[in-house]
């Protein structure tokens, strides 16, 4: 049977704290709302249990804090069959929190991060890590962790000759694009390719010469997440569109980190960069049919299900 993909996850690991509302508040004013629940999120632990349900050895490098939502955190990784060896605990900091406020109606929502623990992730967790670091197909990266940090992830991916993908979020205008281009996927939304290159993202046109900036500057691939619209590809070789796939949006939190990790598993998994997305694609839609972010994952099972069968792909 063949060898199931690796992924390693270095990033950020966050409870969500979530409140549904019928409209967003003005600045100053106070609304009323209907719900509130607490679950697991952050960018990098969302797209490490997005790979982890469907099947992918995950193997997390993480930072938590030493409470009670810390422990929570690190039993969440546990149940998912996640590889903790590398999650650390540090005395006398929180682990990091996400308050979110979703538009019952649109489902899209307003993110507030707390870094907490996330903060104190190092290039030297990465170094600790790096043995089993190198024995995974994919390195998955975000920037809610100190951005040395993920330098030095991307550099020991160069250096090892594991491929990394980094996903620019949030978006910060100061990156070092020596640095940046040598991931190996550059995976922003179009609000972060903005921020990133500086330049007007208002249509498709403007979107595609957006990316094809960061494939001059040296990038290898540059895969823009455009929610509902689906996505965009662009590389040396030329660009294209990735089609969506129609579902009713209930909430839209975390299908981005569905997205990415999906589309680390199926490509560390054998699958074409085409198969690959058309995956993701997929998976993501499906994501934003559930409420909450790690709790609207599917599993392979599910995901087969939704996708007719073309979901559940060999390990």
């Amino acid at each position: 049977m063949p060898r199931r993909p690796r992924i390693g996850v270095i990033g950020s690991t966050n409870m969500d704290l979530t409140t549904t509302v019928e409209r967003m508040p003005a600045w100053g004013e106070t609304v009323l709302a209907r719900h509130f629940e607490t679950s697991f999120g952050g960018k990098g632990a969302n797209q490490a249990v997005a790979a982890a349900k469907l099947g992918a050895e995950v193997v997390m490098v993480t930072n938590l804090g030493d409470d009670t939502l810390g422990e929570s955190a690190l039993n969440n990784f546990k149940s998912c069959g996640i590889d903790t060896a590398h999650v650390r605990s540090i005395p006398n900091q929180s682990t990091g929190t996400a308050t979110i406020l979703v538009d019952e109606k649109s489902g899209d929502n307003s993110i507030l991060i707390v870094a907490g623990a996330n903060g104190d992730l190092s290039a030297a967790d990465v170094d600790a890590a790096g043995d089993a670091l190198k024995q995974c197909d994919l390195i998955l990266l975000q920037l809610e962790i100190q951005l040395e940090t993920a330098y030095a992830a991307i550099r020991f991916g160069r250096k090892n000759g594991v491929r990394t993908v980094l996903n620019p979020a949030p978006a910060r205008r100061n990156l070092d694009m020596e640095v940046v281009t040598q991931a190996s996927f550059l995976m922003p939304n179009e609000t972060e390719l903005a921020i990133l290159t500086d330049m007007p993202v208002q249509s498709e046109d403007e979107i595609l010469a957006a990316a094809q900036s960061l494939v001059r500057q040296g990038v290898e691939t540059v895969i823009v997440t455009l929610g509902a619209r689906g996505s965009l590809m662009a590389t040396r070789a030329g660009a294209r569109a990735i089609a969506p796939v129609k579902v009713r949006a209930v909430d839209t939190t975390g299908a981005g980190d569905a997205f990415i990790g999906s589309f680390a598993r199926y490509l560390a998994g054998g699958l074409s960069l085409d198969e690959a997305l058309a995956e993701a694609t997929r998976y993501s839609a499906l994501s934003v049919t559930r409420h909450g972010a790690q709790k609207s994952f599917a599993t392979e099972a599910e995901f087969a299900a939704f996708s007719g069968g073309r979901g559940c792909l060999p390990r």
